[in-house]
């Protein structure tokens, strides 16, 4: 993307996790400073193009999952991102046409985009919100008119909490949408994994891309397993559990298949009882 097509209110001088992404798939809305990041990124960890794509291989099992085999029909995917190719409201509707779907983001470029992707549609919709203020997004009239809290919900945290500091409780934030949620719910997350204790030799490169991640964009937290499993509470884990993307129920119907990025990032999904 080209400054001259730059929205309002867009820092280029600063990269962005949403677009950083959104380079890491193959997408076209980034720029300049973003490329930047990722390349140094990818000098550490050359299969984050892979596990960028796996990422959204994940989100439209999980979702197909959710809405074909469990029966929901309405989601809300808090740091959601950039549209790409496939995204939540697409899937469900393969399903349910009717199914609704609220995206939740605070970067200006993602709210753009978002909103020019649903302006035909009437069941789903993009709000701004910030993950690290859960009870304001819950409380969003946009949000209380597609979702209905009294019956099951999909709430999605792909790729989210890995940028909230420990400081910012990323714990309590999880254990707040989750009280949020009726039984009959579920609860889908992907997270930077760190496997110190499981992998050693993969660990200490971990933290080389966690230290770039931080000086670039001040974000970017690779956590233990027992810290990610905590953010699912007393949900019940759906088989296989918490794991590499590509061993998440795999179909063959995704090329995205995260064969060198088993210790990257790790994802799961558990409903609530």
């Amino acid at each position: 993307m080209g400054d001259e097509r730059v929205p309002r209110g867009i820092d280029v001088t600063r990269p962005n996790v949403a677009r950083v992404y959104d380079f890491m798939v193959g997408g076209k809305d980034h720029f300049a400073i973003d490329r930047m990041a990722a390349e140094r990124a990818l000098e550490i960890m050359p299969d984050a193009r892979e596990a960028g794509r796996a990422c959204r291989a994940f989100l439209r099992r999980v979702v197909r999952y959710m809405a074909a085999d469990a029966g929901i029909r309405q989601f809300l995917d808090i740091g959601s991102g950039l549209p790409t190719d496939t995204n939540v409201h697409q899937v469900a509707h393969d399903v349910d046409p009717d199914a609704r779907v609220v995206y939740v983001d605070n970067d200006p470029m993602v709210l753009v985009h978002g909103r020019a992707l649903l302006a035909t549609e009437q069941t789903t919709t993009v709000i701004e919100g910030d993950v690290r203020t859960p009870e304001k997004i819950l409380d969003r009239q946009a949000v209380r008119e597609r979702i209905d809290f009294t019956e099951p919900v999909g709430l999605l945290l792909l790729s989210i909490l890995h940028h909230v500091h420990d400081s910012e409780d990323p714990a309590g934030i999880a254990a707040t949408l989750r009280d949020a949620l009726p039984s009959g719910s579920y609860l889908a997350i992907i997270h930077f994994w760190d496997p110190a204790g499981e992998h050693p030799e993969i660990s200490a490169k971990v933290r080389d891309v966690e230290r770039v991640f931080n000086e670039t964009m001040g974000t970017g937290r690779w956590r233990l397993r027992e810290e990610i499993e905590g953010y699912f509470g007393d949900f019940e884990m759906i088989e296989p559990g918490l794991v590499p993307l590509a061993d998440w129920r795999p179909d063959g119907r995704d090329d995205a298949d995260q064969k060198d990025t088993h210790y990257t990032m790790i994802g799961g999904l558990a409903r609530k009882r």
